[in-house]
């Protein structure tokens, strides 16, 4: 299993974990990519946990959904809904994100179902992220995918990053990462 550390701020906060513990968590549980998400900060008060992070981790850091803070980052994540607000066509969409933050940064698109994961096949992604397999604490979630999930990662030519309810006990047969967020907290 290759971890992928989900940094939430709200689970973070409700269980009073501190930025320098949760990549001490991750470390401990050799992760490979920690992305930072806080849906209720400015974008400033991000970019300061962001300048932070990257002084404790010397790993993959993704900012979720701030384009505009790429450089304190090695990637964005973004979700469909985020893509769509950026141009309603997904291709004109990724080109100009990848025209922001340039070439070398990763880009990774939550996902939901198969046809998402079909059309991610077409744009100039580093992964996918794809579920939910289970309920969340740190999100609503209408689709669970539960066993499908694995199926339907069997058809992305990206790598497939496991959201939304993982833990360390699950396996997959397609999927690349595990994203555990609120798990490590436990």
């Amino acid at each position: 299993m290759r971890l992928y550390a989900l940094c939430d701020q709200d689970s973070l906060n409700k269980h009073s974990v501190s930025i320098e513990s949760f990549v001490d968590i991750a470390t401990k549980n050799n992760a490979e990519i920690i992305q930072y998400r806080n849906k209720n900060a400015s974008s400033q008060d991000v970019k300061k946990v962001l300048i932070t992070l990257r002084t404790l981790w010397s790993g993959f850091l993704i900012a979720n959904d701030h384009i505009e803070l790429c450089s304190f980052c090695d990637g964005i994540h973004l979700g469909q809904e985020d893509l769509k607000k950026i141009d309603s066509n997904e291709q004109k969409a990724i080109k100009i994100v990848r025209e922001v933050i340039g070439s070398e940064k990763i880009i990774g698109l939550s996902t939901h179902n198969k046809q998402e994961v079909e059309i991610a096949n077409s744009l100039e992604l580093n992964y996918v992220g794809l579920g939910a397999f289970r309920t969340t604490s740190t999100k609503n979630v209408d689709n669970i995918l539960g066993e499908k999930l694995d199926k339907i990662a069997g058809f992305s030519k990206h790598p497939v990053a496991a959201i939304g309810g993982v833990t360390f006990n699950d396996s997959f047969k397609n999927v690349t990462y595990h994203v555990i967020g609120s798990a490590l907290l436990s």
